[in-house]
C-alpha cells in the first residue's frame, strides 16, 4: 500500500494494487482466468445470459456491482483526451478500483464509450475508515415512542411500515479495517449500501491525478477538471432500476420504484414523506432539505388557516366600513373635489371616484391585521424553534449526533488543493497542508465584495428607473382612464390610475429581477470560486450570503419602496416634491386614493406569485425537454437492448449546487410571508399550495429526471437556519412599520378614540383630508383640461394630509392632529416590537432544541456503544492471551525434546 500522487500525506490516494491482484487471483475460477476476462469469453452460457438484458447495475460477470460511470465520445482532440483518459484510469486501477469499458458499438448513438468502475471490498474498507464513515456493530435494543393517543386520525396520511422503515436500527461505529469482526458483516458485497460505495468512488474520482509519474502537473487532478475540458462527458453512479418498474434482479432494492410510487406522484400530495427512505438512496444531505420543506408546510398550514380567518373578517365586516360608505355616498365623497395627483395631465377629480379601491383595502388593511402580524411575529418563532427540535430527533435517528463539521473540514476541496501552493504545518496533525497567505485572501475579499457592491448598485438603479417610469406613465394612464371616448373605460370603472400604474411597475420590475437573477448566478459562483474556500462547507456558506443578499435587495426591494418611502415625501399643493429636483417633471407618486397598503398587496402578489409560477415551469418543463431531446434516440429501444447507463445518461445531471437553489426558492418565499405578511394575509396560504406542489415536484425531478446524486452528509440545513433568523428577526419591525406607516389603522384609532364625537368613524373622511386655495396651485401644478362638472366657481381642492386651511395663521403647516398621529405610531411600533420580541424569546428560551426524549436516548446508546466496544475488546485480548498461553507450552515442550 502506498501513495500514488506524490502530493503532501493528507491530499493523496492510496495505491491498493497488491490488494486488486490478490483478490483477481482468488476470483479465478482455478482456470487462471478472471472474471472480468471470463465475461467475454465466447459460448460462456451464464455470461450470455447476462448480457440479454443490458438494464443491470452490474458488470458484464453479474457479479461486481457498478459503483460510478463515466462516459466519453471521440472528437478532434481525441489524442490528446485519449492520454488524459489513459493515465486517469491507469491512475484509478493503481487506487485499486476495477474497470470495465463499453464500445461506443454497444451504444444506441454508435458514439459514447462508457466506462464502468467497481470498487472492491479493500477500496470501500480503505476510504471508509478515511472518511470515518460509521456503519452497524449491533441492532438497536431502544425501543421506538408510543404512538400519541389520537395517532389513528393520521392513517390515512402514513406510508407502509416497509417504507417508512426500509431497515432496522442499528448502533453504529466509525469503520476500522483492524476489527472487522466487530461489524455486523454478513455479507461484504453489500455491507456498504450503493449511496455510501458511490461516494467513497467520487471521493477517489475527484482526486486522482492524470499525469504520469514523471511529469507531474498539479493542476492535472480530478474528474471535475477532466468533465469541464471535455475529455469525460458525464460522471454520476446508476439508478438502481426504472422508476415505473421494480428491478429484475432479486439484489436490486428497487429503491427509485418505491420512491415514485409512494413519493413522487402528485396523487401522494397528502402523505407523509418516506424520509428514511429518501436519505437511504440519496443521503442524509437531500433527506434534510425534504424533511425540513415538509416541515415548513406543515407550519404553513396554520399561519395560512390564520390568514383565511383574517381575510374572511375583513369580509365580513364588509357593511360596517363606514369610510368607505362615506367615500361612496354622492352627498358626502361625490362633494368632496380632490386636488390633482400629476402636474398638467391630472384632473381634478371627486373623491368617490375611489369608491371600489376603498372597499378593496378594507379587505386587508382592518384591524384583524393587526393580529395578524403579531401572530405571524410568534408563528415564525415557533416555526424556527419546532424545527430545531425535528432536526435534532432526525439527527439522532440517521445517526448524525457525532458527526462534527470537522469531518468536512478533513475533506479539502480538490480545487484547493490545485490551486494553493504554498505549504506549512499543521500544529494539529502535524501534517504539511495547503493554505492561502493572507494577503491573497485580503486581495480576492475586496475583489468580491466589490463585485457584489457593484451588483447590488446595478439593482438600485434599476429600482430607480422603475420608481422614474412609475411617474413618467401616470400621467398617461389619468389622461387614458378618464377619457370617456376610450374604449378601455369600462376597465376604467374598476382600476385607477394608481393601481394601473402599480401593476405594470410591478410586472416590469419582476422581468427586471428575472434577468439580473440570470447574470448575477454567474457572477456570484465566479466570484465565490476565486475566492478559492478551503472546504465545500466553506464554499456552500460563501455563496449562500453572497446569492441571498442580492436576492434579498432584488426581490424586496421594491416592495420596501412602496411600504416606507411611496407617498411619504410628495410635499402638498403649491410645494411638491420632484424626484431629481424642482428642475424635473417627475413629481413623487402619491399612494392610490385607497391607500398604499393596496398597491404594496399588488406589488406582493405579483413578484411573489409571478416568481413561484417561473420556478414551478421552469423546474418541471425544463427537465422533460431536455431529456426528451436526448433521449429521443434510444426512446423506442427495448429495456433489454438500452442499458442502465445509457438510460441515466440522457437524464439531467444534478449539480452540486443543485439543492442550494432548492433553498435559496423556499427562503425568498419565506421572506415574502414574514417581511411584508401586514399586506396580505392571503400569502401563507398562496405558499401553503405551492409548496405542496414543490414537495412533490422536487421529489418526481429527483426520481424521473436527474440523474442519481453523490450521497452528501449533513446534520443541519447549514447557513439558511441564520438567514431564517434573520430574517424572522428583521420581519417583527418591518411588519410594525407598515401596520403604522403604510397601513390607515393609526389614524383612524386616533379619530376614533381622541377626536370622534359619538365613539365611531362618522367624519373620518373629511378629517383626514386637508383644504388648499386652487388660486395658489402654480401654474406648472394646474391642470390643462377639466372635466365636465368642474367650474369656476370651485375654489378649494381637499388632499391627503394634516395641515391647517388656507387663511389660517399657520396655513399649510401640519396640524395638532398630525403630531398626535406620528406620536401613536411610534408607541405603536415600540409596543408591538417589544412584546413580540419579549413572546419571541420567552418561547425560543421555553422550548429546548433537543427534546428530552431523544437526550435520553443518546446517553443511553453512547453508554451502550462504549460498553459493547469495551465487551469486544476484552474478549478479543482474551483470545490473545488463551492463543498465546497455547503456543508456549508447544514451542517449550519441542525444545525439551531436542
Amino acid at each position: 500500500m502506498r501513495r500514488i500522487t506524490g502530493k503532501a500525506k493528507d491530499e493523496t490516494l492510496i495505491e491498493l494494487q497488491d490488494a486488486t491482484d490478490s483478490q483477481t487471483t482468488d476470483e479465478n475460477n482455478g482456470n487462471g482466468v478472471s472474471l472480468s476476462e471470463m465475461a467475454i469469453l465466447p459460448g460462456h452460457t451464464e455470461t450470455d445470459k447476462l448480457q440479454t438484458n443490458r438494464d443491470t447495475v452490474f458488470f458484464r460477470d453479474g457479479v461486481r456491482r457498478i459503483d460510478f460511470v463515466l462516459s466519453y465520445v471521440d472528437d478532434k482532440d481525441g489524442e490528446k483526451k485519449q492520454e488524459r483518459r489513459k493515465e486517469f484510469e491507469a491512475n484509478l486501477e493503481k487506487a485499486g478500483l476495477e474497470l470495465e469499458t463499453e464500445d461506443k458499438s454497444e451504444s444506441k448513438d454508435q458514439k459514447t464509450y462508457f466506462l464502468k468502475i467497481h470498487a472492491p471490498w479493500d477500496v470501500l474498507a480503505t476510504y471508509a475508515e478515511v472518511l470515518k464513515i460509521k456503519v452497524p456493530f449491533k441492532e438497536s435494543d431502544i425501543p421506538h415512542s408510543q404512538d400519541a393517543p389520537l395517532e389513528w386520525l393520521s392513517h390515512p396520511l402514513r406510508l407502509p411500515e416497509h417504507i417508512m422503515r426500509p431497515q432496522p436500527d442499528y448502533f453504529t461505529y466509525p469503520f476500522d479495517k483492524k476489527k472487522t469482526d466487530f461489524f455486523l458483516i454478513s455479507d461484504k458485497d453489500t455491507f456498504f449500501p450503493p449511496s455510501t460505495r458511490s461516494r467513497i468512488v467520487f471521493y477517489i474520482l475527484a482526486r486522482c491525478p492524470y499525469y504520469n509519474e514523471g511529469r507531474k502537473d498539479r493542476e492535472k487532478t480530478g474528474i471535475k477538471r477532466l468533465l469541464s475540458n471535455g475529455t469525460y462527458a458525464a460522471a454520476f453512479p446508476l439508478h438502481d432500476c426504472r422508476y415505473w418498474k421494480r428491478a429484475r434482479n432479486a439484489e436490486c432494492e428497487s429503491e427509485r420504484y418505491n420512491l415514485y410510487k409512494n413519493w413522487a406522484r402528485f396523487l401522494c400530495f397528502y402523505k407523509e414523506q418516506p424520509l428514511n427512505l429518501i436519505r437511504k438512496y440519496y443521503g442524509e444531505k437531500i433527506g434534510i432539505y425534504f424533511a425540513w420543506l415538509g416541515f415548513y408546510t406543515e407550519m404553513l398550514f396554520f399561519a395560512a388557516l390564520m390568514g383565511v380567518i383574517c381575510f374572511a373578517y375583513g369580509l365580513l365586516s364588509y357593511d360596517d366600513n363606514v369610510s368607505s360608505k362615506e367615500i361612496c355616498d354622492a352627498n358626502i365623497g361625490g362633494s368632496i373635489i380632490m386636488c390633482p395627483l400629476c402636474d398638467k395631465k391630472c384632473p381634478f377629480w371627486k373623491l368617490n371616484s375611489t369608491c371600489l379601491s376603498s372597499w378593496q383595502s378594507h379587505l386587508f388593511d382592518n384591524e384583524g391585521t393587526v393580529f395578524f402580524a403579531i401572530f405571524m411575529g410568534i408563528w415564525v418563532t415557533l416555526f424556527l424553534e419546532f424545527w430545531k427540535r425535528r432536526q435534532a430527533r432526525l439527527e439522532y435517528e440517521w445517526d448524525l449526533v457525532d458527526f462534527e463539521e470537522e469531518q468536512l473540514q478533513l475533506q479539502i476541496r480538490p480545487e484547493f488543493e490545485i490551486q494553493c501552493t504554498n505549504r506549512r504545518l499543521n500544529k494539529i496533525t502535524q501534517e504539511m497542508e495547503p493554505y492561502l497567505p493572507v494577503t491573497s485572501k485580503c486581495a480576492r475579499f475586496c475583489l468580491s465584495a466589490a463585485t457584489v457592491i457593484f451588483w447590488i448598485s446595478l439593482i438600485v438603479a434599476c429600482i430607480i428607473g422603475v420608481i422614474a417610469y412609475r411617474l413618467a406613465v401616470y400621467a398617461a394612464f389619468a389622461s387614458i382612464i378618464k377619457d370617456p371616448m376610450r374604449k378601455i373605460q369600462l376597465v376604467g370603472r374598476f382600476i385607477t390610475p394608481q393601481l394601473a400604474t402599480s401593476v405594470t411597475a410591478s410586472c416590469i420590475n419582476f422581468v427586471i429581477i428575472m434577468i439580473l437573477n440570470f447574470f448575477y448566478e454567474r457572477v456570484a459562483i465566479w466570484i465565490t470560486d476565486m475566492e478559492i474556500p478551503k472546504t465545500h462547507l466553506e464554499y456552500e456558506n460563501k455563496l449562500t450570503v453572497k446569492m441571498f443578499l442580492f436576492q434579498f435587495v432584488n426581490y424586496y426591494s421594491s416592495c420596501f419602496y412602496v411600504a416606507f418611502f411611496k407617498g411619504k415625501f410628495v410635499g402638498h399643493p403649491g410645494a411638491y416634491t420632484y424626484m431629481f429636483g424642482n428642475w424635473s417633471t417627475l413629481r413623487n407618486e402619491e399612494c392610490d386614493p385607497g391607500g398604499c397598503l393596496i398597491e404594496l398587496t399588488t406589488q406582493l402578489v405579483i413578484v411573489m406569485t409571478g416568481k413561484q409560477m417561473c420556478g414551478n415551469i421552469q423546474e418541471a418543463l425544463l427537465p422533460v425537454m431536455r431529456n426528451w431531446w436526448s433521449g429521443r434516440k434510444g426512446r423506442h429501444h427495448p429495456e433489454n437492448h438500452y442499458s442502465r447507463w445509457e438510460q441515466d445518461h440522457v437524464l439531467q445531471n444534478f449539480s452540486q449546487l443543485g439543492l442550494f437553489y432548492e433553498y435559496l426558492e423556499m427562503v425568498v418565499q419565506f421572506g415574502f410571508i414574514t417581511l411584508f405578511v401586514a399586506s396580505f394575509p392571503l400569502a401563507p396560504l398562496l405558499a401553503l399550495f405551492n409548496n405542496i406542489l414543490e414537495i412533490r415536484v422536487d421529489a418526481w425531478k429527483f426520481t424521473t429526471q436527474f440523474r442519481r446524486p453523490v450521497a452528501s452528509k449533513a446534520r443541519n440545513i447549514g447557513a439558511w437556519l441564520e438567514i431564517l433568523n434573520a430574517v424572522a428577526v428583521l420581519s417583527v419591525v418591518t411588519n410594525a412599520f407598515i401596520m403604522a406607516f403604510t397601513s390607515d389603522m393609526i389614524p383612524r384609532m386616533v379619530y376614533l378614540y381622541a377626536y370622534s364625537e359619538g365613539s365611531n368613524m362618522r367624519g373620518y373622511v373629511n378629517n383626514s383630508l386637508s383644504v388648499y386655495n386652487i388660486s395658489r396651485i402654480p401654474l406648472r401644478s394646474m391642470p390643462e383640461e377639466h372635466d365636465y362638472w368642474f367650474d369656476n366657481s370651485t375654489t378649494t381642492c381637499r388632499y391627503r394630509d394634516y395641515r391647517y386651511p388656507p387663511g389660517h395663521e399657520r396655513e399649510y403647516t401640519h396640524t395638532m392632529h398630525f403630531w398626535h398621529i406620528l406620536a401613536a405610531k411610534m408607541a405603536f411600533i415600540i409596543i408591538m416590537e417589544h412584546v413580540v420580541f419579549m413572546v419571541k424569546f420567552f418561547v425560543a428560551w421555553l422550548i429546548p432544541d433537543v427534546p428530552s426524549d431523544v437526550k435520553a436516548r443518546i446517553k443511553r446508546e453512547r453508554y451502550l456503544v462504549q460498553e459493547h466496544l469495551h465487551n469486544y475488546e476484552v474478549e478479543r485480548l482474551k483470545m490473545q492471551l488463551s492463543a498465546s498461553f497455547v503456543t508456549e507450552p508447544r514451542s517449550e515442550t519441542s525444545s525439551t525434546m531436542e
